[in-house]
């Protein structure tokens, strides 16, 4: 079992930043495939970002893409998201996910985070 806790959220202004981070504890592999998904009140759960195990390879929803950037450090067991020029629409419960799959269907995704509130205001 591998156990995800998201952490960074709050409350910014637009055009503002935040940067979120996800421990990962248990039986954590650097193989891992990570992800970054949210879901805003009365919407499904979206893709935002994904991170090959090395960190080498990473894709962005087009809605994010040029905004935000995936990171990972494997020897802290850590995934990040860096989210600039944030917009009111970026609003959301971000998730944090682990799998083994690339992919930006959250139905390849084996291990979820609790999920951590982003909220920006206008």
């Amino acid at each position: 079992q591998v156990q995800l806790v998201e952490s960074g959220g709050g409350l910014v202004q637009a055009g503002g930043s935040l940067r979120l981070s996800c421990a990962a504890s248990g039986r954590t592999r650097s193989t891992y495939v990570m992800g970054w998904f949210r879901q805003a009140p009365g919407k499904e759960r979206e893709f935002v970002a994904t991170s090959s195990g090395s960190g080498g390879n990473t894709n962005y929803a087009d809605s994010v893409k040029g905004r935000f950037t995936i990171s990972r450090d494997n020897a802290k067991n850590t995934v990040y998201l860096q989210m600039n020029s944030l917009k009111p629409e970026d609003t959301a419960v971000y998730y944090c996910a682990a799998g083994y799959f690339w992919s930006k269907n959250n139905r390849d995704y084996a291990y979820w985070g609790r999920g951590t509130q982003v909220t920006v205001s206008s």
